[in-house]
């Protein structure tokens, strides 16, 4: 055995492994601490790389007037504003930034802000996050396969996913904290690493009022297969907090729990059960239309479907995906936005949960006896279809799909710097949504035509609204 094996568990998921562990020490040394081992090399170097291609690739398109205040601007004035004690009211949507989402992990990059202030905190910490969430995937997988190299197959489907890549390219959202802290949570939960475990729980959950849709699920899980009482306070507690950010946060930031009831089909909530339960064809129809389909063919594919074999990790995401499909908001069911990436940790972790069950098997041909290396077998089918799906459909160097390279130095980037420059801090702004990203450091700012006409502004959101008198007389540029 090499120095990168483990030993693979004796059961289906773990639960009976004794492991042997040397006396504790009595004092720290130098000796406890072991070399990394290549594949760790490896993974360590294949983070980097990510955080810093995807980096580089976000800030060239923010400098080259391709990101917008929805969802740049908006984040970077608000964490500005906190970096200043100042309460955190985005000019720019004309709502509390803990009103519109209750993304209070935000609050760790506001120290950032103190020291050097710009978008290359958003876009590197987005990065680095959604590339930490290959960590629990290789933690779990080098356990449950038995080897730091096969390990590595399940961490670069994780990175490779194009649900993962995209979130990446999609201006910020604090939802891309989220590939690391569900990914180690499902892990911790696996493992039973009831500390860990709790700590990620409720980062992520700080993440945005409704990351109970992969909580809960995750809080059933444990309470069956793990310890029910860990698992049942995951799930009422999840609830609970849900409930104080939309009814308590949220309502008293912006006058109602959520923005987003029109995204449920026929009418709410009323209509949605209503129509399951008098005309249920018709809401069969609509979660086979506009392409819904074929988006949890993209979002599984690149895990060849292996997790079907024993699919209950990977069903933790299930809520999630069904409520993106049944979303009547076209941006949901589609894998070149955030709202995927939260399926992703439990797909992926869920896979390698259902290879660790394969076993060896004999298959007598011509009167000779031939060893069916299945778990293998699986590991090059996931490689391969990770593969496939990455060129088809994510955001990389050799993929197919037409991408979009920023240029920092084309003729608008150019000319909107020399206007900039010309504009003093202090003053009150309208702009254009692509060059709000480079006004946002400011007490005022507005996505022209706000405040002359109020569109995509207030609290719930005023599609087309009157003027804003007192906010549009102080306008300066």
């Amino acid at each position: 055995m090499s120095e990168t094996t483990i030993a693979p568990a004796s059961n289906d998921d773990g639960d009976d492994q004794v492991e042997e562990h040397p006396p504790p020490q009595s004092r720290w040394s130098w000796r406890r601490i072991t070399p990394p081992t290549a594949p760790q090399v490896l993974l360590a170097g294949a983070l980097l790389i990510w955080t810093w291609y995807f980096s580089v690739r976000s800030l060239d398109i923010h400098h080259a007037v391709g990101t917008a205040t929805y969802d740049s601007a908006v984040y970077d004035q608000g964490m500005w504003l906190l970096s200043r004690f100042e309460a955190p009211f985005v000019t720019l949507m004309g709502r509390n930034l803990f009103g519109d989402h209750t993304s209070f992990v935000l609050l760790f990059l506001v120290p950032l802000y103190w020291l050097v202030p710009g978008a290359w905190i958003m876009f590197t910490a987005q990065s680095a996050a959604i590339a930490a969430g290959a960590i629990p995937v290789f933690l779990y997988a080098r356990r449950r396969l038995g080897s730091e190299w096969w390990a590595l197959i399940g961490a670069g489907t994780y990175l490779l996913h194009p649900a993962v890549g995209w979130t990446n390219l999609e201006n910020f959202h604090p939802d891309a904290f989220l590939g690391v802290f569900v990914g180690f949570a499902i892990y911790a939960a696996l493992e039973r690493k009831w500390r860990l475990y709790a700590v990620f729980v409720v980062l992520s959950l700080l993440v945005k009022e409704d990351v109970s849709l992969v909580i809960v699920p995750l809080g059933l899980w444990v309470a069956v297969r793990r310890d029910r009482r860990i698992g049942l306070l995951t799930v009422f507690g999840s609830l609970a907090f849900m409930a104080v950010a939309m009814f308590v946060v949220m309502r008293s930031l912006i006058g109602v729990p959520t923005r987003n009831t029109w995204r449920i089909p026929f009418g709410g909530v009323r209509g949605l059960i209503d129509t399951a339960v008098t005309n249920p064809g018709q809401l069969v129809d609509h979660l086979r239309s506009d392409g819904r389909p074929w988006y949890l063919v993209q979002m599984t594919a690149p895990f060849a479907w292996l997790f079907a074999r024993l699919p209950d990790v990977a069903m933790i995401s299930a809520l999630v995906l069904f409520t993106n499909i049944l979303s009547t908001f076209w941006y949901q069911y589609q894998i070149d936005y955030h709202y995927s990436l939260i399926a992703v940790p439990a797909l992926a972790i869920g896979t390698v949960y259902a290879i660790g069950e394969l076993r060896d098997r004999s298959v007598a041909l011509r009167g000779q006896t031939f060893v069916v290396p299945v778990k293998l077998v699986a590991l090059w089918l996931l490689a391969t279809a990770t593969l496939v799906t990455a060129t088809l459909w994510a955001p990389m160097p050799w993929g197919r799909t037409s991408l979009f390279y920023g240029d920092p130095d084309n003729a608008r980037a150019v000319a909107g710097r020399e206007l900039f420059e010309q504009i003093p801090d202090d003053a009150v702004v309208a702009a254009n949504y692509r060059l709000t990203p480079h006004l946002a450091y400011r007490t005022e700012i507005y996505q022209f035509p706000v405040p002359f006409r109020a569109v995509l502004y207030g609290p719930n959101g005023i599609v087309d609204g009157p003027r804003i008198p007192a906010r549009a007389e102080r306008v300066e540029y």
